[in-house]
Protein backbone atom coordinates (compact mmCIF):
# COMPACT_ATOMS: atom_id res chain seq x y z
CA UNK A 1 0.00 0.00 0.00
CA UNK A 2 1.45 3.35 -1.01
CA UNK A 3 0.34 6.87 -0.18
CA UNK A 4 0.12 9.22 -3.13
CA UNK A 5 -0.87 12.86 -3.34
CA UNK A 6 -1.28 12.61 -7.13
CA UNK A 7 -4.32 14.71 -8.01
CA UNK A 8 -5.14 14.80 -11.69
CA UNK A 9 -8.82 15.30 -12.61
CA UNK A 10 -9.88 14.00 -16.00
CA UNK A 11 -11.12 17.50 -16.86
CA UNK A 12 -7.50 18.68 -17.27
CA UNK A 13 -6.85 16.10 -19.98
CA UNK A 14 -10.10 17.00 -21.72
CA UNK A 15 -9.35 20.73 -22.02
CA UNK A 16 -6.09 20.10 -23.90
CA UNK A 17 -7.89 19.05 -27.08
CA UNK A 18 -11.32 20.62 -26.55
CA UNK A 19 -13.10 22.15 -29.53
CA UNK A 20 -16.42 23.71 -30.49
CA UNK A 21 -18.05 20.48 -31.72
CA UNK A 22 -17.34 18.73 -28.41
CA UNK A 23 -18.62 21.78 -26.53
CA UNK A 24 -21.95 21.69 -28.38
CA UNK A 25 -22.29 17.93 -27.78
CA UNK A 26 -21.53 18.28 -24.08
CA UNK A 27 -23.96 21.17 -23.61
CA UNK A 28 -26.76 19.21 -25.27
CA UNK A 29 -26.06 16.13 -23.18
CA UNK A 30 -25.71 18.18 -19.98
CA UNK A 31 -29.03 19.95 -20.44
CA UNK A 32 -30.75 16.63 -21.17
CA UNK A 33 -29.40 14.84 -18.11
CA UNK A 34 -30.05 17.93 -15.96
CA UNK A 35 -33.75 17.72 -16.83
CA UNK A 36 -33.74 13.99 -16.11
CA UNK A 37 -32.09 14.59 -12.72
CA UNK A 38 -34.80 17.00 -11.55
CA UNK A 39 -37.56 14.52 -10.63
CA UNK A 40 -35.09 11.84 -9.55
CA UNK A 41 -33.25 14.11 -7.10
CA UNK A 42 -36.51 15.17 -5.45
CA UNK A 43 -37.84 11.62 -5.35
CA UNK A 44 -34.65 10.22 -3.80
CA UNK A 45 -34.63 12.86 -1.07
CA UNK A 46 -38.31 12.42 -0.18
CA UNK A 47 -37.97 8.63 -0.10
CA UNK A 48 -34.96 9.04 2.21
CA UNK A 49 -36.99 11.03 4.75
CA UNK A 50 -35.52 14.40 3.70
CA UNK A 51 -37.04 17.49 2.06
CA UNK A 52 -36.85 17.59 -1.75
CA UNK A 53 -34.41 20.51 -1.65
CA UNK A 54 -31.79 18.27 -0.03
CA UNK A 55 -31.79 16.02 -3.08
CA UNK A 56 -31.76 18.89 -5.56
CA UNK A 57 -28.81 20.73 -4.03
CA UNK A 58 -26.93 17.46 -3.57
CA UNK A 59 -27.36 16.80 -7.28
CA UNK A 60 -26.17 20.32 -8.06
CA UNK A 61 -23.19 20.65 -5.71
CA UNK A 62 -22.01 17.05 -5.69
CA UNK A 63 -22.73 16.67 -9.40
CA UNK A 64 -20.53 19.68 -10.16
CA UNK A 65 -17.64 18.54 -7.94
CA UNK A 66 -17.69 14.91 -9.11
CA UNK A 67 -17.59 15.94 -12.77
CA UNK A 68 -15.00 18.70 -12.29
CA UNK A 69 -12.63 16.69 -10.07
CA UNK A 70 -13.36 13.05 -10.95
CA UNK A 71 -11.45 10.48 -12.94
CA UNK A 72 -14.05 9.67 -15.61
CA UNK A 73 -15.22 11.29 -18.84
CA UNK A 74 -18.97 10.98 -18.57
CA UNK A 75 -20.04 9.92 -15.07
CA UNK A 76 -22.84 11.91 -13.45
CA UNK A 77 -22.85 12.18 -9.66
CA UNK A 78 -25.62 12.98 -7.22
CA UNK A 79 -28.14 11.30 -4.91
CA UNK A 80 -28.71 7.67 -5.85
CA UNK A 81 -31.47 5.15 -5.33
CA UNK A 82 -29.06 2.80 -3.58
CA UNK A 83 -28.76 5.32 -0.73
CA UNK A 84 -32.49 5.60 -0.03
CA UNK A 85 -32.70 2.70 2.39
CA UNK A 86 -29.40 3.60 4.10
CA UNK A 87 -30.21 7.28 4.55
CA UNK A 88 -33.75 6.60 5.76
CA UNK A 89 -32.44 4.17 8.37
CA UNK A 90 -29.79 6.65 9.57
CA UNK A 91 -32.34 9.45 9.83
CA UNK A 92 -34.67 7.09 11.69
CA UNK A 93 -32.02 6.06 14.23
CA UNK A 94 -29.73 9.07 14.58
CA UNK A 95 -31.52 12.11 13.11
CA UNK A 96 -30.72 14.44 10.21
CA UNK A 97 -27.90 16.27 12.02
CA UNK A 98 -26.01 13.03 12.56
CA UNK A 99 -26.65 12.02 8.94
CA UNK A 100 -24.72 15.13 7.88
CA UNK A 101 -21.82 14.24 10.20
CA UNK A 102 -21.75 10.62 8.97
CA UNK A 103 -21.77 11.81 5.33
CA UNK A 104 -18.85 14.19 5.95
CA UNK A 105 -16.87 11.46 7.75
CA UNK A 106 -17.63 9.07 4.87
CA UNK A 107 -16.20 11.70 2.55
CA UNK A 108 -12.96 11.66 4.55
CA UNK A 109 -12.81 7.85 4.29
CA UNK A 110 -13.30 8.02 0.51
CA UNK A 111 -10.54 10.61 0.28
CA UNK A 112 -8.18 8.31 2.18
CA UNK A 113 -9.10 5.37 -0.07
CA UNK A 114 -8.22 7.48 -3.10
CA UNK A 115 -4.98 8.91 -1.66
CA UNK A 116 -3.79 5.46 -0.58
CA UNK A 117 -4.65 4.16 -4.07
CA UNK A 118 -7.09 1.55 -2.82
CA UNK A 119 -9.68 2.08 -5.55
CA UNK A 120 -8.92 -1.28 -7.13
CA UNK A 121 -9.84 -3.11 -3.90
CA UNK A 122 -13.52 -2.46 -4.62
CA UNK A 123 -13.18 -4.84 -7.57
CA UNK A 124 -12.47 -7.65 -5.13
CA UNK A 125 -16.11 -7.63 -3.97
CA UNK A 126 -17.67 -10.71 -5.65
CA UNK A 127 -20.28 -9.98 -8.29
CA UNK A 128 -22.73 -12.29 -6.51
CA UNK A 129 -22.64 -10.00 -3.46
CA UNK A 130 -23.09 -6.88 -5.59
CA UNK A 131 -26.09 -8.40 -7.38
CA UNK A 132 -27.55 -9.62 -4.08
CA UNK A 133 -27.50 -6.29 -2.28
CA UNK A 134 -28.52 -4.36 -5.41
CA UNK A 135 -31.64 -6.49 -5.81
CA UNK A 136 -32.30 -6.24 -2.08
CA UNK A 137 -32.10 -2.44 -2.16
CA UNK A 138 -34.44 -2.39 -5.17
CA UNK A 139 -37.03 -4.39 -3.20
CA UNK A 140 -36.75 -2.02 -0.25
CA UNK A 141 -37.06 1.06 -2.48
CA UNK A 142 -40.22 -0.33 -4.04
CA UNK A 143 -41.67 -1.18 -0.61
CA UNK A 144 -40.93 2.32 0.68
CA UNK A 145 -42.98 3.83 -2.17
CA UNK A 146 -46.12 1.75 -1.61
CA UNK A 147 -47.38 4.30 0.96
CA UNK A 148 -47.42 7.23 -1.51
CA UNK A 149 -48.41 5.04 -4.45
CA UNK A 150 -51.55 3.89 -2.66
CA UNK A 151 -52.07 7.27 -1.01
CA UNK A 152 -52.17 5.77 2.49
CA UNK A 153 -52.54 8.11 5.47
CA UNK A 154 -49.39 7.12 7.37
CA UNK A 155 -47.70 9.77 9.47
CA UNK A 156 -44.40 7.95 9.86
CA UNK A 157 -43.02 4.86 8.16
CA UNK A 158 -40.66 2.64 10.20
CA UNK A 159 -37.32 1.58 8.75
CA UNK A 160 -37.61 -2.16 9.41
CA UNK A 161 -38.84 -4.41 6.60
CA UNK A 162 -41.40 -6.35 8.64
CA UNK A 163 -42.53 -3.21 10.49
CA UNK A 164 -43.17 -1.53 7.14
CA UNK A 165 -45.29 -4.46 5.98
CA UNK A 166 -47.27 -4.37 9.22
CA UNK A 167 -47.80 -0.59 9.00
CA UNK A 168 -48.95 -0.76 5.38
CA UNK A 169 -51.39 -3.55 6.24
CA UNK A 170 -52.80 -1.63 9.19
CA UNK A 171 -53.51 1.49 7.09
CA UNK A 172 -54.76 -0.14 3.91
CA UNK A 173 -58.27 1.17 4.65
CA UNK A 174 -57.03 4.72 3.86
CA UNK A 175 -56.40 3.74 0.23
CA UNK A 176 -56.66 6.72 -2.18
CA UNK A 177 -57.75 5.67 -5.69
CA UNK A 178 -56.66 9.02 -7.18
CA UNK A 179 -53.10 8.60 -5.93
CA UNK A 180 -53.06 4.98 -7.05
CA UNK A 181 -54.25 6.00 -10.51
CA UNK A 182 -51.59 8.70 -10.87
CA UNK A 183 -48.81 6.39 -9.67
CA UNK A 184 -49.90 3.54 -11.93
CA UNK A 185 -50.23 5.86 -14.92
CA UNK A 186 -46.71 7.15 -14.21
CA UNK A 187 -45.21 3.65 -14.11
CA UNK A 188 -47.01 2.58 -17.28
CA UNK A 189 -46.03 5.79 -19.03
CA UNK A 190 -42.36 5.32 -18.16
CA UNK A 191 -42.44 1.82 -19.64
CA UNK A 192 -44.41 2.78 -22.76
CA UNK A 193 -42.94 6.19 -23.68
CA UNK A 194 -39.53 4.99 -24.95
CA UNK A 195 -41.24 2.34 -27.10
CA UNK A 196 -43.75 4.79 -28.54
CA UNK A 197 -41.14 7.36 -29.47
CA UNK A 198 -38.34 5.13 -30.73
CA UNK A 199 -37.37 5.55 -34.33
CA UNK A 200 -39.43 3.35 -36.64
CA UNK A 201 -42.30 2.81 -34.18
CA UNK A 202 -45.87 2.97 -35.63
CA UNK A 203 -46.62 6.13 -33.65
CA UNK A 204 -43.60 7.98 -35.00
CA UNK A 205 -44.40 6.85 -38.54
CA UNK A 206 -47.87 8.37 -38.25
CA UNK A 207 -46.75 11.53 -36.42
CA UNK A 208 -43.53 12.10 -38.38
CA UNK A 209 -43.00 15.84 -38.02
CA UNK A 210 -40.11 18.06 -36.97
CA UNK A 211 -41.85 19.27 -33.79
CA UNK A 212 -43.00 15.77 -32.88
CA UNK A 213 -39.45 14.44 -33.24
CA UNK A 214 -38.15 17.07 -30.83
CA UNK A 215 -40.95 16.34 -28.37
CA UNK A 216 -40.11 12.63 -28.52
CA UNK A 217 -36.61 13.39 -27.26
CA UNK A 218 -37.96 14.59 -23.90
CA UNK A 219 -37.03 12.19 -21.08
CA UNK A 220 -39.90 9.98 -19.95
CA UNK A 221 -39.71 11.02 -16.24
CA UNK A 222 -40.06 14.69 -17.21
CA UNK A 223 -43.04 13.96 -19.48
CA UNK A 224 -44.75 11.96 -16.74
CA UNK A 225 -44.02 14.58 -14.09
CA UNK A 226 -45.37 17.51 -16.12
CA UNK A 227 -48.43 15.85 -17.65
CA UNK A 228 -49.65 14.07 -14.51
CA UNK A 229 -49.03 17.11 -12.31
CA UNK A 230 -51.10 19.23 -14.70
CA UNK A 231 -53.81 16.57 -14.75
CA UNK A 232 -53.99 16.44 -10.95
CA UNK A 233 -54.03 20.24 -10.70
CA UNK A 234 -56.69 20.83 -13.35
CA UNK A 235 -59.00 18.08 -12.11
CA UNK A 236 -58.25 18.94 -8.46
CA UNK A 237 -57.47 15.40 -7.39
CA UNK A 238 -57.40 15.02 -3.57
CA UNK A 239 -53.79 13.81 -3.41
CA UNK A 240 -50.77 14.83 -1.34
CA UNK A 241 -48.25 17.06 -3.11
CA UNK A 242 -44.79 18.44 -2.39
CA UNK A 243 -46.42 21.70 -1.32
CA UNK A 244 -48.86 20.07 1.10
CA UNK A 245 -46.15 17.98 2.81
CA UNK A 246 -43.01 20.14 2.62
CA UNK A 247 -44.30 23.61 1.86
CA UNK A 248 -42.33 23.83 -1.37
CA UNK A 249 -38.68 24.19 -2.38
CA UNK A 250 -36.62 27.24 -1.30
CA UNK A 251 -35.98 29.45 -4.33
CA UNK A 252 -32.50 30.45 -3.19
CA UNK A 253 -29.01 29.09 -2.65
CA UNK A 254 -28.70 26.95 0.48
CA UNK A 255 -26.91 28.52 3.43
CA UNK A 256 -23.53 27.22 4.57
CA UNK A 257 -23.81 25.73 8.07
CA UNK A 258 -21.45 23.62 10.17
CA UNK A 259 -22.98 20.49 11.74
CA UNK A 260 -22.72 20.14 15.51
CA UNK A 261 -19.54 18.08 15.44
CA UNK A 262 -18.02 16.17 18.38
CA UNK A 263 -15.77 13.12 18.66
CA UNK A 264 -18.26 11.46 20.97
CA UNK A 265 -20.86 11.65 18.19
CA UNK A 266 -18.41 10.38 15.58
CA UNK A 267 -17.72 7.26 17.63
CA UNK A 268 -21.43 6.49 17.65
CA UNK A 269 -21.61 6.92 13.87
CA UNK A 270 -18.85 4.50 12.86
CA UNK A 271 -21.24 1.98 11.30
CA UNK A 272 -23.28 4.56 9.29
CA UNK A 273 -20.06 6.23 8.16
CA UNK A 274 -18.50 2.99 6.91
CA UNK A 275 -21.77 1.99 5.24
CA UNK A 276 -22.03 5.27 3.31
CA UNK A 277 -18.35 5.15 2.29
CA UNK A 278 -18.50 1.50 1.22
CA UNK A 279 -21.69 1.88 -0.79
CA UNK A 280 -20.49 5.14 -2.32
CA UNK A 281 -17.21 3.57 -3.42
CA UNK A 282 -18.87 0.47 -4.88
CA UNK A 283 -21.62 2.38 -6.69
CA UNK A 284 -19.33 5.07 -8.12
CA UNK A 285 -16.71 2.62 -9.43
CA UNK A 286 -19.35 0.25 -10.82
CA UNK A 287 -20.91 3.23 -12.58
CA UNK A 288 -17.50 4.24 -13.95
CA UNK A 289 -16.98 0.73 -15.33
CA UNK A 290 -20.41 0.85 -16.99
CA UNK A 291 -19.44 4.18 -18.58
CA UNK A 292 -16.21 2.65 -19.89
CA UNK A 293 -18.13 -0.23 -21.47
CA UNK A 294 -20.74 2.01 -23.11
CA UNK A 295 -18.30 4.41 -24.71
CA UNK A 296 -17.73 3.88 -28.43
CA UNK A 297 -15.08 6.59 -28.81
CA UNK A 298 -11.75 5.07 -29.86
CA UNK A 299 -9.90 7.82 -27.93
CA UNK A 300 -11.90 7.25 -24.74
CA UNK A 301 -9.63 6.82 -21.73
CA UNK A 302 -10.64 4.34 -19.03
CA UNK A 303 -11.51 5.75 -15.62
CA UNK A 304 -9.01 6.34 -12.84
CA UNK A 305 -10.56 4.65 -9.76
CA UNK A 306 -8.38 6.50 -7.23
CA UNK A 307 -9.06 9.95 -8.69
CA UNK A 308 -12.75 9.07 -8.79
CA UNK A 309 -12.75 8.18 -5.09
CA UNK A 310 -10.99 11.47 -4.30
CA UNK A 311 -13.74 13.39 -6.13
CA UNK A 312 -16.47 11.35 -4.42
CA UNK A 313 -14.81 12.04 -1.07
CA UNK A 314 -14.60 15.79 -1.64
CA UNK A 315 -18.23 15.91 -2.78
CA UNK A 316 -19.49 14.04 0.28
CA UNK A 317 -17.31 16.18 2.54
CA UNK A 318 -18.71 19.44 1.15
CA UNK A 319 -22.39 18.60 0.58
CA UNK A 320 -23.35 18.18 4.28
CA UNK A 321 -22.39 21.81 4.96
CA UNK A 322 -25.27 22.79 2.65
CA UNK A 323 -27.79 20.36 4.13
CA UNK A 324 -27.29 17.72 1.45
CA UNK A 325 -27.36 13.91 1.48
CA UNK A 326 -24.77 11.28 0.43
CA UNK A 327 -23.81 11.30 -3.23
CA UNK A 328 -22.22 8.82 -5.61
CA UNK A 329 -22.08 7.94 -9.27
CA UNK A 330 -25.52 7.28 -10.76
CA UNK A 331 -25.81 4.67 -13.48
CA UNK A 332 -29.14 5.79 -14.98
CA UNK A 333 -28.08 9.43 -15.41
CA UNK A 334 -24.60 8.43 -16.60
CA UNK A 335 -26.10 6.19 -19.28
CA UNK A 336 -28.44 9.04 -20.32
CA UNK A 337 -25.45 11.37 -20.49
CA UNK A 338 -23.45 9.04 -22.74
CA UNK A 339 -26.37 8.28 -25.03
CA UNK A 340 -27.09 12.01 -25.34
CA UNK A 341 -23.61 12.48 -26.81
CA UNK A 342 -21.41 13.54 -23.87
CA UNK A 343 -17.67 13.54 -24.61
CA UNK A 344 -16.13 14.99 -21.43
CA UNK A 345 -16.77 16.04 -17.80
CA UNK A 346 -18.03 19.36 -19.17
CA UNK A 347 -21.39 17.64 -19.73
CA UNK A 348 -21.63 16.82 -16.02
CA UNK A 349 -20.83 20.42 -15.10
CA UNK A 350 -23.52 21.67 -17.51
CA UNK A 351 -25.96 19.16 -15.94
CA UNK A 352 -25.36 20.71 -12.50
CA UNK A 353 -25.73 24.27 -13.80
CA UNK A 354 -28.92 23.37 -15.69
CA UNK A 355 -30.43 21.86 -12.56
CA UNK A 356 -29.46 24.94 -10.52
CA UNK A 357 -31.10 27.22 -13.06
CA UNK A 358 -34.32 25.19 -13.02
CA UNK A 359 -34.45 25.25 -9.21
CA UNK A 360 -33.81 28.99 -8.95
CA UNK A 361 -36.33 29.89 -11.67
CA UNK A 362 -39.09 27.29 -11.48
CA UNK A 363 -39.06 26.16 -7.82
CA UNK A 364 -42.66 27.39 -7.15
CA UNK A 365 -44.00 24.99 -9.79
CA UNK A 366 -42.81 22.03 -7.73
CA UNK A 367 -45.54 22.78 -5.17
CA UNK A 368 -48.10 21.01 -7.36
CA UNK A 369 -46.19 17.76 -8.01
CA UNK A 370 -48.15 14.82 -6.55
CA UNK A 371 -46.11 12.52 -4.35
CA UNK A 372 -47.81 9.57 -6.05
CA UNK A 373 -46.13 10.56 -9.32
CA UNK A 374 -42.72 10.66 -7.65
CA UNK A 375 -43.52 7.26 -6.13
CA UNK A 376 -44.26 5.94 -9.62
CA UNK A 377 -40.89 7.23 -10.85
CA UNK A 378 -39.11 5.46 -7.99
CA UNK A 379 -41.00 2.23 -8.60
CA UNK A 380 -39.72 2.39 -12.17
CA UNK A 381 -36.19 3.12 -10.90
CA UNK A 382 -36.39 0.14 -8.52
CA UNK A 383 -37.49 -2.15 -11.35
CA UNK A 384 -34.61 -1.05 -13.60
CA UNK A 385 -32.14 -1.14 -10.72
CA UNK A 386 -32.72 -4.80 -9.90
CA UNK A 387 -31.07 -7.52 -11.98
CA UNK A 388 -34.04 -9.86 -11.71
CA UNK A 389 -32.91 -12.13 -14.53
CA UNK A 390 -30.05 -13.26 -12.29
CA UNK A 391 -32.55 -15.19 -10.15
CA UNK A 392 -33.55 -17.21 -13.21
CA UNK A 393 -29.90 -17.93 -14.03
CA UNK A 394 -29.03 -19.27 -10.57
CA UNK A 395 -29.47 -22.89 -11.66
CA UNK A 396 -26.52 -22.49 -14.02
CA UNK A 397 -24.08 -21.63 -11.23
CA UNK A 398 -22.54 -23.40 -8.27
CA UNK A 399 -24.04 -23.69 -4.81
CA UNK A 400 -21.38 -21.25 -3.60
CA UNK A 401 -22.65 -18.55 -5.98
CA UNK A 402 -26.28 -19.22 -5.04
CA UNK A 403 -25.53 -19.04 -1.33
CA UNK A 404 -23.68 -15.74 -1.65
CA UNK A 405 -26.26 -14.05 -3.87
CA UNK A 406 -29.41 -15.24 -2.08
CA UNK A 407 -27.84 -14.78 1.36
CA UNK A 408 -26.81 -11.19 0.61
CA UNK A 409 -30.22 -10.46 -0.92
CA UNK A 410 -32.18 -11.76 2.07
CA UNK A 411 -29.88 -10.10 4.62
CA UNK A 412 -30.23 -6.77 2.81
CA UNK A 413 -34.01 -6.97 2.85
CA UNK A 414 -34.47 -8.34 6.36
CA UNK A 415 -31.60 -6.54 8.16
CA UNK A 416 -29.56 -3.88 6.39
CA UNK A 417 -26.84 -3.38 3.81
CA UNK A 418 -23.99 -3.31 6.34
CA UNK A 419 -24.88 -6.71 7.77
CA UNK A 420 -25.44 -8.10 4.27
CA UNK A 421 -22.06 -6.98 2.93
CA UNK A 422 -20.16 -8.02 6.07
CA UNK A 423 -21.72 -11.49 6.18
CA UNK A 424 -21.48 -11.79 2.39
CA UNK A 425 -17.76 -11.02 2.37
CA UNK A 426 -17.19 -13.43 5.26
CA UNK A 427 -19.05 -16.19 3.40
CA UNK A 428 -17.14 -15.38 0.21
CA UNK A 429 -13.81 -15.71 2.02
CA UNK A 430 -14.86 -18.93 3.77
CA UNK A 431 -16.14 -20.49 0.54
CA UNK A 432 -13.00 -19.43 -1.32
CA UNK A 433 -10.81 -21.06 1.35
CA UNK A 434 -12.90 -24.21 1.15
CA UNK A 435 -12.65 -24.34 -2.64
CA UNK A 436 -8.91 -23.68 -2.72
CA UNK A 437 -8.26 -26.28 -0.03
CA UNK A 438 -10.24 -28.81 -2.05
CA UNK A 439 -7.94 -28.20 -5.02
CA UNK A 440 -4.78 -29.02 -3.04
CA UNK A 441 -3.67 -32.65 -3.00
CA UNK A 442 -0.59 -34.82 -2.41
CA UNK A 443 0.34 -37.83 -4.51
CA UNK A 444 2.90 -40.51 -3.76
CA UNK A 445 5.10 -41.24 -6.75
CA UNK A 446 6.22 -44.79 -7.71
CA UNK A 447 9.18 -45.87 -5.63
CA UNK A 448 12.59 -46.38 -7.29
CA UNK A 449 13.01 -49.94 -8.55
CA UNK A 450 9.31 -50.42 -9.35
CA UNK A 451 8.53 -51.24 -12.99
CA UNK A 452 5.03 -50.27 -14.05
CA UNK A 453 5.28 -51.79 -17.54
CA UNK A 454 2.40 -54.28 -17.76
CA UNK A 455 2.93 -55.30 -21.42
CA UNK A 456 4.85 -58.54 -20.57
CA UNK A 457 1.68 -60.59 -20.37
CA UNK A 458 2.49 -61.91 -16.91
CA UNK A 459 -0.07 -59.72 -15.17
CA UNK A 460 2.45 -58.96 -12.41
CA UNK A 461 3.69 -55.63 -13.72
CA UNK A 462 7.34 -56.95 -13.52
CA UNK A 463 9.63 -57.62 -16.48
CA UNK A 464 10.98 -61.12 -15.61
CA UNK A 465 13.65 -60.94 -18.34
CA UNK A 466 15.28 -57.83 -16.88
CA UNK A 467 18.11 -58.18 -14.39
CA UNK A 468 17.25 -57.56 -10.78
CA UNK A 469 17.55 -53.90 -9.79
CA UNK A 470 19.93 -53.46 -6.90
CA UNK A 471 18.20 -51.88 -3.93
CA UNK A 472 19.08 -48.25 -3.16
CA UNK A 473 21.53 -47.63 -0.38
CA UNK A 474 18.83 -45.80 1.60
CA UNK A 475 15.03 -46.18 1.32
CA UNK A 476 13.52 -43.32 -0.72
CA UNK A 477 10.00 -41.97 -1.20
CA UNK A 478 8.77 -39.12 -3.40
CA UNK A 479 5.54 -37.18 -2.93
CA UNK A 480 4.25 -34.54 -5.35
CA UNK A 481 2.41 -31.44 -4.09
CA UNK A 482 -0.37 -29.97 -6.25
CA UNK A 483 -2.02 -26.57 -5.74
CA UNK A 484 -1.61 -24.04 -2.90
CA UNK A 485 -0.37 -25.20 0.50
CA UNK A 486 -1.96 -22.67 2.87
CA UNK A 487 -3.80 -22.65 6.18
CA UNK A 488 -6.93 -24.16 4.65
CA UNK A 489 -5.08 -27.13 3.17
CA UNK A 490 -2.32 -27.78 5.73
CA UNK A 491 -4.17 -30.80 7.17
CA UNK A 492 -3.77 -32.60 3.84
CA UNK A 493 -0.07 -33.00 4.61
CA UNK A 494 -0.91 -35.49 7.40
CA UNK A 495 -0.76 -38.60 5.13
CA UNK A 496 2.90 -37.82 4.39
CA UNK A 497 3.71 -37.52 8.11
CA UNK A 498 1.89 -40.80 8.80
CA UNK A 499 3.74 -42.57 5.97
CA UNK A 500 7.08 -41.43 7.39
CA UNK A 501 6.20 -42.47 10.94
CA UNK A 502 5.10 -45.95 9.83
CA UNK A 503 7.74 -46.43 7.12
CA UNK A 504 11.28 -47.79 7.28
CA UNK A 505 13.82 -45.87 9.33
CA UNK A 506 16.49 -43.76 7.65
CA UNK A 507 14.23 -42.83 4.74
CA UNK A 508 15.13 -40.08 2.30
CA UNK A 509 11.91 -38.22 1.59
CA UNK A 510 11.54 -36.02 -1.50
CA UNK A 511 8.77 -33.44 -1.93
CA UNK A 512 8.32 -32.55 -5.62
CA UNK A 513 7.03 -28.94 -5.62
CA UNK A 514 6.88 -28.53 -9.39
CA UNK A 515 3.10 -28.08 -9.14
CA UNK A 516 3.05 -26.18 -5.82
CA UNK A 517 1.86 -22.70 -6.86
CA UNK A 518 1.76 -20.97 -3.45
CA UNK A 519 2.88 -21.46 0.13
CA UNK A 520 1.99 -19.55 3.31
CA UNK A 521 3.41 -19.68 6.84
CA UNK A 522 0.90 -22.32 7.96
CA UNK A 523 1.89 -24.48 5.00
CA UNK A 524 5.53 -23.85 5.88
CA UNK A 525 4.82 -25.08 9.41
CA UNK A 526 3.32 -28.25 7.89
CA UNK A 527 6.56 -28.80 5.96
CA UNK A 528 8.45 -28.30 9.22
CA UNK A 529 6.36 -31.08 10.78
CA UNK A 530 7.39 -33.38 7.94
CA UNK A 531 11.04 -32.45 8.49
CA UNK A 532 10.67 -33.19 12.19
CA UNK A 533 9.12 -36.61 11.49
CA UNK A 534 11.81 -37.49 8.91
CA UNK A 535 14.62 -36.41 11.21
CA UNK A 536 13.17 -38.44 14.10
CA UNK A 537 13.37 -41.54 11.88
CA UNK A 538 16.99 -40.82 10.94
CA UNK A 539 16.15 -39.74 7.42
CA UNK A 540 16.59 -36.65 5.26
CA UNK A 541 14.10 -34.33 3.53
CA UNK A 542 14.44 -32.61 0.15
CA UNK A 543 12.09 -30.10 -1.49
CA UNK A 544 12.77 -29.87 -5.24
CA UNK A 545 11.53 -27.91 -8.25
CA UNK A 546 10.36 -24.93 -6.19
CA UNK A 547 8.65 -21.97 -7.86
CA UNK A 548 9.59 -18.41 -6.99
CA UNK A 549 7.06 -17.66 -4.21
CA UNK A 550 7.52 -20.88 -2.20
CA UNK A 551 11.30 -20.70 -2.71
CA UNK A 552 11.38 -17.10 -1.42
CA UNK A 553 9.37 -17.93 1.70
CA UNK A 554 11.48 -21.02 2.46
CA UNK A 555 14.69 -19.01 2.13
CA UNK A 556 13.48 -16.01 4.17
CA UNK A 557 12.05 -18.15 6.98
CA UNK A 558 15.28 -20.10 7.54
CA UNK A 559 13.63 -23.39 6.59
CA UNK A 560 15.99 -23.71 3.63
CA UNK A 561 18.96 -23.56 6.02
CA UNK A 562 17.41 -26.36 8.09
CA UNK A 563 17.12 -28.51 4.97
CA UNK A 564 20.73 -27.79 3.99
CA UNK A 565 21.90 -28.69 7.50
CA UNK A 566 20.92 -32.33 6.82
CA UNK A 567 23.87 -32.75 4.52
CA UNK A 568 21.92 -32.15 1.30
CA UNK A 569 23.47 -28.93 -0.03
CA UNK A 570 21.57 -26.85 -2.57
CA UNK A 571 22.26 -27.72 -6.19
CA UNK A 572 22.10 -24.33 -7.85
CA UNK A 573 18.69 -22.78 -7.16
CA UNK A 574 17.22 -26.09 -5.98
CA UNK A 575 17.91 -28.70 -3.33
CA UNK A 576 19.19 -31.95 -4.79
CA UNK A 577 17.05 -35.06 -4.99
CA UNK A 578 18.66 -37.90 -2.94
CA UNK A 579 16.49 -40.44 -4.72
CA UNK A 580 17.78 -39.43 -8.16
CA UNK A 581 20.61 -41.99 -8.13
CA UNK A 582 18.21 -44.79 -7.30
CA UNK A 583 15.94 -43.77 -10.18
CA UNK A 584 18.89 -43.54 -12.54
CA UNK A 585 19.83 -47.17 -11.74
CA UNK A 586 16.41 -48.42 -12.87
Amino acid sequence: MSFSLAFHPRLLDTLRSYDRSRWLADVGAGVTVGIVALPLAMAFAIASGLPPGAGLWTAIIAGFLISALGGTNAQIGGPAGAFIVIVYDIVERYGVANLLIATACAGVLLLLLGFFRLGTLVRFVPVSIVIGFTNGIAVLIALSQVKDWLGLSITHMPGNFFSQLRTLTQHIDSFNPYAFGLGTACVLGLFVWPRLTMKGSPVMQVLEHHTVRHFARLPAPVVALVTLSLLAKVLEFPVETIGSRFGGIPQALPAFALPDFSWATVRLLVTPTVTIALLGAIESLLCARVADQLSTDAQYKKHDPNQELIAQGLANLVVPFFGGMPATGTIARTVTNIRAGATSPIAGIVHALTLALIVLVAAPLALHIPLAVLAGILLFVAWNMGEWHEFMRLRRFSNHYRLLMLGTFLLTVVFDLTVAVEVGLFMACALFVRRMSALFRVERQPEPGTDTDTDTGTGTGIDTDAPATPPPQRPCATWRLHGALFFGAAAKIDPIVQAVETGPPGIDLVLDASELVALDTTGLDALAQILKAVTARGGRLSVIHLHEQPRSLIARSGFGAQLAAQGLPPDGPEIIDPCADARDRE
